[in-house]
Formats: C-alpha cells, sequence, structure tokens
C-alpha cells in the first residue's frame, strides 16, 4: 500500500508539472500571437489616412486593366471567363463545371492532396459564384436541427488543410444529412489556406442550406495580408489573373455572414460579444460595408459627430463597433465588460454580460472560436460559452489538439478530439512537451533579445548599486513593463536567466546565446540592425500598403517612403544616410528594386549554438 501511494503521489506530481509546462508554453505563444495583431491593427489605424493607402479590395481594383475590371463586376457571367481565359491542354487539374456537383468538391479534394493547383478560370469562376450566393444571405443565419439530426461547428482552421480532411474523415462530408457550420478564421497561419477556402466555397455552392461560413476575424484584409501571406496564396495569385483572384476573394471575404442561430437557443459566432451586442440590429446593416475594420474606424471618426466611435449616434460607426465586438472580444470569469487590450481589439467579456444576453434573447449557449486551446475546446460561464478550436498542433507540432462541436436536437454539445502529426506520434508525453516548450521559449527569447536595448534601460534603472543583478520581483517588473506579455515572469525565469548564488537574477544572461544575424555586417549600424528586427512586421505592414502593384518588390524610393513612414508611426530617428547605405546594399543585382521579405528575412535573431550545430 506505501509504495502504491508513493507511485500515486510521484505520478501526480509528474503530471501537475507537465501540465504548468503546457499551459505556459501556451501562454508564451498566445502572448506573442496577440502582441503581433495588436501591432498590425495598430500600423494599420495609422497608415490609413495616407494619401498612397487605400482600403482592401478597392486598393487592388485601382491596378487592374480595363479588361480585367469587367471580370470582377457582379454582372460578369460564367460563361464570359470560359471566352476570356483559356485552359490549356497540359492542364492535369481539375475542370470543374457549373453549377457544381458533389462530384466536383471530390476532385478537389483529391487534387489537393496531391497538392496540384486548380486554375485561375476555375477559382475565379468559383470566387464570383460564391460573392453571389453569400450577397442574398442575411447578415445571421438561423438553422434548425428538427430538419437534421446533428449540426457540426468547426472553429478556426487557419489554413490547416490536414485538420479540414480528418474532419471530413471522422465526421463525413457536408450534404443535406450532414449540415455544417465553420466559424471563421480559414486563413492564415497554415500552409494551405487557399485550398482550404476553395473546398468550402465549393460546398457551399453545392449545398447553400446546409453549408455555413461564419467571418472570423482573419477574413479581413488588415490581418490574411494576402499579397504577403506565404506561399499557400502566392501559388494562386502569381497566375496570370492572380491579382483578380486577390479583389474577388477581399470582396467574397466582405459578404461573409456575421453569426448563425440554432433552433434561436444556440448562438454562433468568431469571437464573443460586449455589454452593447445588439443582435437586432446585427441584421440591419449592409455587412460588407463594416469590412476592413481598423482602416475603417479613423475615417468614421472623421465624418461623425466628434464623439467616440462606440457612443456614436451613426448607423455605420455603430455598426463597424458590434462588429469589431463578435470578431475581436474573449471571455473571462471575472465580471463586467473591458476593452480588449492585449489583442488591441474587441472586448473581456463576463459571465454576468453573458447572462445579460441570454435573457434578452432567450439564448441557451454561445459557441465562439478565435482562441487556441489545448484540448480543442473549453467550456466557461457555467456551461453556457463554449470555445471551440480545430486548427491542431497551431503553434507547433504536438502544442495543441482540435476538436468540433456536434449538436443534436436537444442542443447538447458532444466534441470530437483529434491531433494531425507526422511526427508527435513517435514522441512520447515528455519528448511532446520539450518539442512545445523548446519552440515557446525560443520565440520568447527572440522577443526579448529584440527588445535588447529597452530591456537593459529598465534593468539598469532598477540596479542602484550596479552590481549586473536584481531581485525576482525587479527583474519581473522590467521585463513586463518593457514586453507586455502578461506571461509569469516568476515562474520563467530558470528558463530564461541564470540565478546567482544568493538567489538573484543576472539580468544580461537572457541575452546570452542570441544575436541578431545581418546580411552586412560591416556596413550596417548595430542600432539600425536592432530596429529592423524588433520591428520587422510594423515595417512589412506599411510596405504593404506602399506596394501599389502588390509585386513584393520594392524600388529604392519606396524603401525610402516605408521607413519614413515607420520613423513616424514608432516615434524613432533613424539616420538617412544609413537607410540609403543599406538600402543600396541589399539591393543585390543594383536594378533599383528589392525584395522586401527577403530584405527583412535578412534580419533575424539567430541562437548561436542551433547556428553551430548546424
Amino acid at each position: 500500500l506505501r509504495a502504491a501511494l508513493l507511485i500515486q503521489r510521484w505520478y501526480r506530481a509528474t503530471m501537475a508539472r507537465i501540465e504548468m509546462r503546457r499551459r505556459y508554453c501556451l501562454n508564451i505563444f498566445q502572448s506573442i500571437e496577440y502582441a503581433d495583431e495588436q501591432a498590425q491593427l495598430q500600423v494599420c489605424i495609422f497608415s490609413s489616412p495616407t494619401p498612397r493607402s487605400c482600403i482592401g479590395a478597392e486598393m487592388l481594383k485601382r491596378h487592374l486593366q480595363n479588361g480585367d475590371l469587367e471580370m470582377t463586376d457582379s454582372s460578369f457571367s460564367l460563361a464570359e471567363f470560359e471566352k476570356r481565359i483559356d485552359v490549356p491542354d497540359s492542364y492535369y487539374g481539375p475542370r470543374l463545371k457549373f453549377p457544381l456537383t458533389a462530384a466536383d468538391a471530390n476532385a478537389l479534394l483529391d487534387a489537393f492532396k496531391k497538392e496540384e493547383l486548380l486554375h485561375a478560370r476555375y477559382v475565379l469562376q468559383l470566387l464570383h459564384e460564391t460573392r453571389r450566393v453569400l450577397k442574398e444571405m442575411p447578415n445571421i443565419t438561423y438553422l434548425s436541427t428538427s430538419y437534421s439530426k446533428e449540426i457540426t461547428v468547426c472553429g478556426d482552421l487557419h489554413g490547416k488543410l490536414d485538420d479540414l480532411l480528418m474532419i471530413f474523415y471522422k465526421n463525413g462530408l457536408p450534404s443535406e444529412k450532414n449540415p455544417y457550420v465553420f466559424n471563421g478564421d480559414f486563413v492564415d497561419r497554415g500552409d494551405n489556406s487557399m485550398e482550404i477556402l476553395i473546398i468550402l466555397f465549393a460546398f457551399l455552392l453545392i449545398y447553400p442550406n446546409d453549408m455555413h461560413l461564419n467571418r472570423g476575424n482573419h477574413e479581413d484584409y488588415v490581418m490574411n495580408d494576402l499579397p504577403k501571406i506565404g506561399s499557400d496564396f502566392k501559388k494562386f495569385i502569381l497566375q496570370v489573373h492572380g491579382k483578380i483572384i486577390l479583389y474577388l476573394l477581399e470582396d467574397v471575404f466582405s459578404w461573409l455572414p456575421l453569426a448563425t442561430v440554432v433552433d434561436s437557443k444556440v448562438l454562433i459566432l468568431h469571437g464573443g460579444i460586449s455589454d452593447t451586442t445588439d443582435l437586432d440590429f446585427l441584421n440591419l446593416f449592409e455587412r460588407s460595408k463594416t469590412y476592413l475594420l481598423a482602416m475603417f474606424l479613423p475615417a468614421l471618426w472623421a465624418g461623425c459627430c466628434g464623439r467616440h466611435f462606440t457612443v456614436c449616434p451613426h448607423l455605420l460607426a455603430h455598426a463597424v463597433s458590434q462588429t469589431l465586438d463578435i470578431l475581436w472580444s474573449d471571455p473571462r470569469n471575472q465580471r463586467g465588460c473591458i476593452p480588449n487590450k492585449l489583442r488591441g481589439g474587441g472586448c473581456y467579456f463576463g459571465p454576468d454580460i453573458t447572462d445579460k444576453l441570454f435573457e434578452r434573447y432567450n439564448l441557451k449557449m454561445l459557441i465562439r472560436s478565435h482562441e487556441c486551446k489545448q484540448d480543442g475546446y473549453e467550456i466557461v460561464h457555467g456551461g453556457k460559452v463554449i470555445t471551440i478550436f480545430s486548427a491542431s498542433n497551431y503553434y507547433e507540432d504536438g502544442s495543441n489538439r482540435g476538436a468540433y462541436i456536434k449538436l443534436n436536437p436537444d442542443l447538447s454539445p458532444r466534441f470530437i478530439q483529434y491531433q494531425v502529426s507526422r511526427n508527435t506520434c513517435r514522441q512520447n508525453l515528455q519528448e511532446r512537451i520539450n518539442t512545445v516548450e523548446g519552440a515557446a521559449l525560443k520565440a520568447l527569447r527572440e522577443k526579448i533579445y529584440a527588445h535588447k536595448t529597452e530591456l537593459m534601460e529598465a534593468f539598469i534603472n532598477k540596479d542602484l548599486t550596479g552590481s549586473g543583478k536584481l531581485a525576482v520581483s525587479d527583474w519581473a517588473e522590467a521585463m513586463e513593463s518593457v514586453l507586455q506579455l502578461e506571461l509569469p515572469w516568476r515562474t520563467l525565469r530558470t528558463q530564461l536567466v541564470r540565478l546567482s548564488a544568493d538567489g538573484r537574477i543576472e539580468y544580461t544572461s537572457c541575452f546570452y546565446d542570441l544575436e541578431i544575424e545581418k546580411p552586412v555586417e560591416e556596413q550596417v549600424q548595430p542600432s539600425l540592425v536592432e530596429t529592423v528586427c524588433k520591428y520587422r512586421k510594423d515595417l512589412e505592414m506599411i510596405f504593404n500598403f506602399i506596394d501599389k502593384d502588390q509585386s513584393g518588390l520594392i524600388s529604392l524610393e519606396e524603401f525610402h517612403h516605408t521607413w519614413r513612414l515607420f520613423c513616424a508611426h514608432m516615434g524613432v530617428e533613424m539616420d538617412d544616410e544609413a537607410i540609403v547605405k543599406l538600402a543600396n546594399t541589399i539591393d543585390y543585382n543594383k536594378d533599383g528594386n528589392i525584395d522586401f521579405s527577403e530584405f527583412l528575412g535578412a534580419f533575424h535573431v539567430v541562437h548561436r549554438l542551433e547556428r553551430k550545430a548546424n
């Protein structure tokens, strides 16, 4: 008996330590992700009023030729696409016939499993038809389980095709007898965003009454940033008609419904609610007008009565406020409703806010997505609010499971979990946790090193004796004041820094084994290198607004303009001569253009030990 108790105690202690490591790893990943999203929103709000910036699909539309412009019009017929765009005999991918059938959807699934591309003509026809169908839909879709046994609700997929295929394998394909609700964030992060969109849109056209798509916060030009989102979009938009594909895709996003209600009892939306959420009002306005939220808000403020948009009496401003809340908000256990400062949009809503909305509309359950959960789902607010997240291994292999919900006619949720991985299945639990922890700490160390100058200043201000050491509380306070990630710094200290014999922290040790790799070390000022590394994402966003033709190439003039905007936005001062020298150095072939993505990729934090190993 004593041995059994000892084994039990050891087992519980081990599992508790593993669970603690899992939780702080997820916390690290989420804090960095939300901080990056907040930076994106701030850059967009700053950049939108500039003369050379414009909004989303309209920006893309300006750079289309007259012939291409015709193909974006709603009146352009499918037959005209066939006349205008030829599909060569050498093309071996799926050949779609409209109206689509289940056989066409199966052909798309088979093709994407083989990593084949869909020809631009079929992509354009698919987007054209999807926009037509979505325009006829209301802002809030109302469903009933009385016509089917169960409804399947899926959360964020974020470009992870393997997860979508796993859901279809386990749960069956969408059909009249197997309806689905996909709750936003189909794109971004993963490698197959475009393939997922094509599959979901195809099933929407085949089963418009049984396939339902809600808009997520990433179905937005500001957040998904299509022209540089990665190889998944580029392999499609680099086709001859890529710019038209981009324009139509953004237009389709703007017409996605905002929410779904099942049996008048279950509300399904991407983010959450606020103390001002009004479902009746959400059905009144034209939802495409609230697209590109972050860029739209300054223009609305300027054109309104001067009051803050949350209390502005003008319809459109209030519509934007309401839409922002349902796409960006997160639940919390504390009562009340406060701004979501970590994300930079939406709010945190407590159980009292949930109760208030439920009482007003006689609801029973709120299903939302928007947040990665370790088990693929989470239940809060006394079982009334459910988070469902369908992208497994979202941050790293083994970081989380995916899940989806089956809603039966009694509206009792049943959760189905899964984890798609080619690697972690061969690892034991301890190895999987080590992999995830290593990736999380690596990302955090890079964030720390990118803020080295500010952190050292904060450390020195607290180190009154100049000993190079700080008390744990002082070190944690300095870390949070600079990074503002809301992380458990005291728990993480053993992973990030060295402790002296007296228990204090040697604060310079958090920068050991890290350095910024740069392409031309002898010609670039260290301060400029650190600035590029620190503000890579901000520079990337500003460049994307300046890159008029969405080519990914930036002229030396545009490069200088990017830097001027960046310095104005961040309030930093840069030596013009140093920037000119840097630009000329990066222009390897001296053609007057810079591959901006390649430029940013050249400046990154590297781990010295890793580089030695490689």
